[in-house]
């Protein structure tokens, strides 16, 4: 039977309205999202763009990330960083539960260190890279990237019967990095902070304000972060007591620096890594995150094992990319991952985060690329936002790569 048309509608093609494109739309500020402790001081210092990390409203520059990277390498600065949510894993059992929440072995962490970790899942694959804070026999932070650990490690502890208590603590952590930062927190704290080794920590009180301190910071430079306990309460206080120290100095607000944290061959969770990614592809400078001959048990550890002895199919390198300067990557300038191009112009790989370097005056970036593209050398296309650009593979970290910088 012949479809029978209703005649009151239009066969006819429909023009679409003609829509102009906004090259930067904004992100709402309302109700739903959680804000910093610290948002509103941040704010008042002039915050330009704001992304979204842990459900919260993050300050990604100031109006010049270009002046931030040369404030973060020459001067001193303050981040709003509380969006770095503490989840404190608690009770007879913590030692043992969060060791089996990383890869690394939790025995050579003293009380009072912290370690850089990997979280993992059990095909192996990175559910966060947080920074640990050990703060007693069986008390631990996570300071957490953007993914929602707290829930995952509630699931386990349930479902496992874990004698631990896990929450979200009412601590926020606001960081003062760059080469003056030093004379900045032994103006607040006296010199004993000087002997605070890197990846240590110490509890003081600053103004009736209890807070612990680490010589940690997600910039590759010296630095510290200052972790405020009741920060819904006293975040603005801490903070002006900061911006007060560091105003002789030269202090500036300034949001993460990615242009730092690439030339440094740093991660960023949901950009370089992700839980499809694993710690063994992330390159030879991560392989000590890893450790699969320490006697206890973890998860993903079977799973680790056999990717080792079998091989990776990928890995991270770095890559320099010619042509006209590429943005700071959190100006907006690279929304999409830039596809990597073998010779014959098929697709093998992503360039994971890119910038332009001001010191280095090139342009680079981190790539996943298969293992036969990871030589050093190795020529690749590059396909950015303004064309198709020659990338070589080369050394990554790209500045300072024995982390002398830091450590200083």
């Amino acid at each position: 039977m012949a479809e029978v048309l209703d005649p009151r509608i239009s066969t006819a093609p429909v023009d679409k309205p003609a829509k102009q494109v906004v090259e930067n739309p904004q992100v709402m500020l309302y109700t739903r999202l959680r804000k910093s402790p610290y948002f509103w001081k941040s704010r008042a210092h002039g915050v330009a763009m704001y992304s979204v990390y842990n459900h919260t409203y993050h300050p990604r520059h100031y109006g010049d990330p270009v002046g931030e990277y040369w404030a973060l390498l020459n001067d001193v600065t303050i981040w709003d960083v509380g969006v770095e949510r503490q989840v404190e894993i608690s009770g007879p059992d913590a030692f043992d539960f969060t060791n089996m929440l990383i890869p690394r072995d939790l025995s050579k962490c003293a009380v009072g260190q912290c370690k850089y970790v990997f979280i993992t899942a059990p095909d192996g694959g990175i559910v966060n890279d947080p920074v640990l804070l050990r703060l007693e026999e069986n008390r631990f932070w996570l300071s957490l990237a953007d993914s929602d650990v707290g829930l995952w490690a509630m699931g386990l502890a349930h479902a496992g019967g874990w004698d631990v208590q896990i929450k979200e603590v009412d601590v926020a952590p606001i960081q003062v990095q760059g080469p003056r930062s030093r004379e900045v927190m032994v103006d607040l704290f006296g010199e004993s902070i000087l002997d605070v080794p890197y990846y240590y920590l110490r509890n003081y009180t600053l103004h009736g304000m209890d807070v612990v301190v680490s010589r940690t910071g997600y910039t590759a430079e010296l630095g510290y972060e200052i972790y405020l306990y009741n920060a819904s309460r006293d975040a603005g206080r801490l903070w002006d007591a900061v911006w007060q120290a560091g105003e002789p100095h030269g202090m500036h607000p300034i949001g993460p620096c990615h242009i730092r944290r690439i030339e440094a061959g740093m991660l960023s969770y949901g950009s370089d890594i992700t839980l499809d990614t694993n710690p063994m592809e992330v390159g030879y400078d991560y392989k000590w995150m890893v450790d699969l001959d320490q006697e206890a048990d973890f998860i993903g550890k079977d799973a680790l094992t056999r990717i080792r002895a079998e091989g990776v199919s990928r890995i991270m390198v770095g890559v320099e990319i010619d042509g006209d300067p590429l943005g700071t990557y959190n100006d907006g300038s690279m929304i999409e991952r830039f596809p990597v191009l073998s010779e014959d112009g098929t697709a093998v790989g992503n360039v994971t985060s890119a910038c332009h370097s001001p010191r280095l005056e090139r342009n680079i970036g981190l790539a996943m690329v298969p293992v036969e593209f990871s030589a050093l050398g190795t020529k690749v296309g590059v396909e950015t936002p303004s064309g198709l650009r020659n990338g070589e593979v080369v050394e990554k970290p790209f500045v300072d790569p024995r982390k002398q910088t830091p450590k200083g």
